[in-house]
């Protein structure tokens, strides 16, 4: 066998388990959703293998997206080194300007911190909040006595202790 033959069967051989691999995925969301489906709704046993099917075909579906997408996301909008200014931070993922990037990551891109950190490659200290924006935050919170142990407060010297009345009268 030659070695242009062996990198063909290779190449099958990986997109047939790929396609196995995905295929046991959606078999395993399409069962997700059938059991929470039915485990709140009342469904009669004769209709279980068209609502199953219904839900393998709309998850297939749903699947269906050109391998082009992905690969064109994985460049920055910007540089990685011009995404950090003092007053603000670019986000990699579209390019907009943020003070603090934490929200938009978790509303626009469905990203934690951690996982935008390992998508691009950054490192653990990498800001997600503008320097100056940070600095100024910190100092509002200073200011305020955040972050500080309460000052001890001296208590003032107890009163000598009164006879208790009894509230009786005498006629």
């Amino acid at each position: 066998m030659t070695t242009d033959k062996r990198r063909v069967t290779s190449r099958r051989k990986s997109r047939v388990s790929s396609q196995r691999k995905s295929t046991d995925r959606l078999i395993e969301l399409t069962a997700d959703v059938v059991s929470a489906y039915v485990s709140n709704n009342p469904v009669p046993v004769a209709e279980l293998p068209g609502l199953i099917s219904r839900v393998y075909t709309s998850l297939l579906q749903q699947t269906d997206v050109p391998t082009e997408v992905v690969s064109e996301s994985k460049k920055p909008a910007v540089p990685i080194k011009k995404s950090v200014t003092p007053d603000y931070i670019v986000c990699l993922e579209d390019g907009k300007q943020f003070k603090s990037l934490k929200r938009h990551l978790s509303t626009h891109h469905g990203l934690t911190p951690d996982e935008y950190r390992a998508k691009w490659g950054l490192p653990a200290d990498y800001p997600l909040v503008a320097p100056n924006y940070a600095a100024a935050r910190s100092a509002l919170a200073k200011s305020m006595g955040l972050g500080r142990k309460p000052k001890p407060v001296e208590e003032p010297p107890a009163a000598p202790a009164r006879r208790k009345r009894l509230g009786l009268k005498f006629s």
